[in-house]
C-alpha cells in the first residue's frame, strides 16, 4: 500500500527538483525587482519634491526627510510599540488560520457541518471589525486577548474559503484510485487532498499575513495604551505628523515582512507545480 500511495502522490507532481541557488542570487533578486525598486524610489523623490515645491507645513504632510528624522528621534518609542503589535498579529495569524483549517477539513468530510456552520462564518465576516472591536473589549477587557481575537477573525474567513476549495480540488481520478487501493480516509487526506490544497492555502495565508497586522492595529485603536495602533492615535491627536508617518511606514513594513516570510515558507513546502491541462 505504501509504494502505491507514494506513486500516486508522485503523479501529482513534476519530477524535477529545484535548482540550487546561484552564488549571485542576491544580485539576481535585485535585478528581478529593479522596476519595483525604481518605482518606490521615484515615488519617494516625487513626494519630497511636492513638499518642497508647495511649502506644505510639516504638521499637515511631512516629507520623507522629516519622516527619516522621526525614525531617528523616536527609534526607542517605535521599537517599544512594534513588539506588542507583532505579537498580537502573529498570535492572531496562528490561531485564526488554525481554526479555519480545522473547520475546512470538517466541512469537506461533513456536508451537514458545512451547511450548518458555513453561513455563520459568512455572517461573522459581514460584521465590520471596527464595530466588533468594542464588543470584544467589553467581553474580554482591555488587554491582549481582544487584539488577538480581532487579528484572528480577519485571517479566518479567507483561509476557510480557500482551504475548503483547495481540499475539494483534489483530482477525482486520484481519489478513485486511492479508494481502489483501499486507502483509508487519513491516507487520502495526507496523500491527495492536502497536497492539492496547499497552493490555495498559501494564497490565503499571504493575504492573512498582511491582514493580521491591520487587525491588530484596528484593535489597538479601541482602548489601548501600547502598540502601533495606539501610537498612531497619540501622534494624530498631538499633531506629530512625522511620527505618525513613521509609525504607518513601520506598520506597512511589518506586514510586508510577514508576507515575504509566508512566501519563503511556501517555496520550501510546495516543491512541485500542478500539471497544466492539455
Amino acid at each position: 500500500m505504501t509504494d502505491a500511495t507514494h506513486s500516486v502522490q508522485d503523479g501529482a507532481r513534476t519530477a524535477p527538483a529545484r535548482k540550487p541557488p546561484s552564488p549571485n542570487a542576491v544580485l539576481d533578486a535585485v535585478f528581478d525587482n529593479l522596476p519595483a525598486i525604481l518605482a518606490i524610489v521615484g515615488c519617494i523623490l516625487l513626494w519630497q519634491l511636492v513638499i518642497w515645491a508647495f511649502s506644505v507645513p510639516t504638521f499637515m504632510a511631512p516629507g520623507p526627510v522629516d519622516v527619516l528624522f522621526a525614525f531617528k528621534e523616536n527609534a526607542g518609542l517605535l521599537w517599544k510599540n512594534v513588539l506588542p503589535t507583532l505579537m498580537e498579529a502573529a498570535l492572531g495569524f496562528v490561531f485564526g488560520n488554525l481554526v479555519a483549517i480545522l473547520l475546512a477539513v470538517w466541512f469537506v468530510y461533513s456536508r451537514t457541518a458545512e451547511k450548518a456552520f458555513y453561513p455563520i462564518a459568512v455572517i461573522v465576516k459581514s460584521i465590520p471589525i471596527i464595530a466588533l472591536a468594542p464588543i470584544l473589549v467589553l467581553l474580554f477587557g482591555n488587554g491582549v486577548a481582544p487584539k488577538i481575537i480581532i487579528a484572528g477573525l480577519i485571517c479566518f474567513f479567507p483561509t476557510l474559503v480557500n482551504m475548503v476549495q483547495g481540499l475539494k480540488s483534489a483530482s477525482p481520478a486520484m481519489l478513485d484510485l486511492m479508494r481502489v487501493l483501499s486507502a483509508s480516509n487519513a491516507e487520502i487526506f495526507w496523500k491527495v487532498r492536502l497536497p492539492a490544497s496547499l497552493p490555495f492555502l498559501f494564497a490565503a495565508l499571504k493575504i492573512a499575513a498582511t491582514s493580521s497586522v491591520m487587525g491588530a492595529i484596528v484593535a489597538e485603536w479601541i482602548g489601548s495604551s501600547f502598540g502601533l495602533g495606539a501610537l498612531i492615535i497619540e501622534a494624530t491627536y498631538n499633531f506629530r505628523s512625522p511620527l505618525l508617518y513613521a509609525t504607518v511606514v513601520i506598520a506597512a513594513a511589518l506586514a510586508v515582512v510577514l508576507f515575504f516570510a509566508v512566501s519563503i515558507i511556501e517555496k520550501k513546502v510546495i516543491r512541485w507545480k500542478p500539471v497544466a491541462p492539455d
